[in-house]
């Protein structure tokens, strides 16, 4: 094991400091304002597919105007999230972790005027970048902050708040709806209370140090560091980095291509099942034969909390592999069995579903742990938001082509579809998927090209 010299001590590079209350009270706080976005981002993705039938009514949806405005804010995320990358590596982390809130903000506002289809649409898409932007901010900020034994948990702590907000908001959309004490335009809008008190909160978050090295304002870092990043931290932010092209196109050197390839197809097969099964939900269980589709879909998003919550307890012990391969397989079956037996019993659809909810969401959590930790500074916004972008392609066309696969191909030929990107899933991560457990950032993001 190697060793480092501090004021005269030798101490192994490796060897996990203690936390400070000041350290520890930090990274609680920079991870709860994260989160909160995070919780912002589910709960406005949840509310539309609990009001997509409501939706359809009052604005005369057709199919693909109901795949469009259930993929709108997924095409934002593809804009935005190369675009808030780009720029957090360009201009720093902190101004943009405030201003792509504000940017939401304005359209959760949007959301209660809307009157026509293509109205719903733009605001959406809006509302889309704003995500997408804080996907590559955050991400990157929690991580370069992070004690190397804790950086995996915190990371996927990220998820879980996803997850609860998506649950949240389908539970208050199902309540209302179930009762209609409130129209689709409310329910929608309900996430503007939510943003302004993490706008607010956001304000006075401090530059990552590690950014600042890479931009040589050592002076500046070194004192941040001091203040809120622990020794063992504070010693890798000076290690030795490997110079090279920066932005867009070192994504795609001889060092990073296969990083790139693997988080994004890692990504991609994660979410484009669980975002076209989630976005329709109801509509897909009634399909199945289940009339209490809304309360289906409310058990299927508190599942796959469940399955976030695991991976997170277990992310540090087991480790990063552990926890990416196997969901993809056993979702693969879920979906295949729901596929060929959909026919016989609606108890098994139940239990596949179900399955597939709960394993989805643990390897899904890997998602927002890999990209913080395997693009070095340089890139690691722009890293973390290209994969971003590729996955929402894919979340969007199955958001898009679900409605029509559906009436087209029908529900069996629809679940195997997404089978199939289960099993590459599976395939790519078993060649490709690091395992970063208990590495310090430097390491974790070393090239991978030989």
């Amino acid at each position: 094991m190697s060793k480092t010299i501090v004021s005269g001590a030798s101490i192994p590079a490796h060897s996990p400091t203690r936390l400070s209350t000041k350290h520890r009270r930090f990274i609680a706080n920079l991870t709860l304002l994260i989160s909160a976005g995070m919780f912002i981002d589910g709960f406005i993705l949840g509310s539309i597919g609990i009001v997509m039938p409501a939706i359809t009514h009052d604005l005369a949806l057709s199919a693909a105007w109901q795949g469009l405005v259930g993929a709108s804010a997924l095409i934002g995320i593809f804009i935005g999230g190369p675009l808030g990358g780009w720029l957090a590596d360009k201009v720093g982390r902190r101004p943009m972790f405030t201003v792509d809130l504000a940017i939401f903000l304005v359209g959760s506002v949007a959301q209660f005027f809307v009157g026509e289809a293509w109205q719903l649409f733009l605001v959406r898409v809006l509302m889309g970048i704003a995500i997408g932007a804080d996907y590559s901010i955050g991400w990157p900020l929690l991580a370069e902050f992070s004690p190397a034994r804790l950086r995996g948990k915190l990371l996927a702590v990220l998820e879980l708040a996803w997850y609860v907000g998506y649950l949240i908001s389908y539970a208050l959309g199902w309540v209302l709806t179930i009762s209609s004490a409130a129209g689709w335009h409310v329910i929608l809008g309900l996430s503007t209370l939510p943003t302004v008190i993490v706008f607010l909160m956001r304000l006075g978050t401090p530059e990552s140090p590690r950014w600042l090295v890479s931009r040589g304002r050592h002076e500046e870092a070194k004192r941040l560091a001091a203040e809120h990043m622990s020794h063992e931290e504070q010693r890798d932010l000076h290690a030795p980095s490997r110079a090279g092209q920066q932005g867009f196109g070192r994504l795609f050197s001889r060092d990073y291509l296969k990083t790139t390839f693997f988080v994004s197809t890692f990504w991609v097969c994660n979410v484009t099942p669980y975002f076209a099964i989630g976005a329709f939900s109801p509509i897909v269980l009634r399909q199945l034969g289940l009339k209490e589709g809304l309360t289906g879909g409310m058990v299927l998003n508190a599942f796959a909390v469940l399955g976030t919550a695991l991976a997170v307890i277990f992310i540090e012990r087991v480790g990063r592999r552990k926890l990416a391969i196997p969901p993809f397989f056993i979702s693969a079956v879920a979906l295949i069995c729901v596929a060929l037996f959909s026919h016989i019993s609606t108890t098994v659809v139940l239990i596949c579903f179900f399955a597939f909810s709960l394993v989805n969401a643990v390897s899904t959590t890997l998602c927002g742990v890999y990209p913080g930790e395997v693009f070095p500074t340089e890139i690691r916004g722009i890293g973390v938001g290209f994969a971003t972008a590729v996955s929402r392609v894919g979340a969007a066309l199955g958001t898009f082509l679900l409605p029509m696969a559906m009436n087209s191909l029908g529900i069996g030929s629809t679940m195997l579809i997404a089978a199939a990107i289960c099993l590459v899933g599976g395939i790519v991560s078993q060649l490709l998927a690091p395992e970063t457990q208990g590495k310090l950032l430097s390491e974790a993001s070393a090239p991978s090209g030989k």
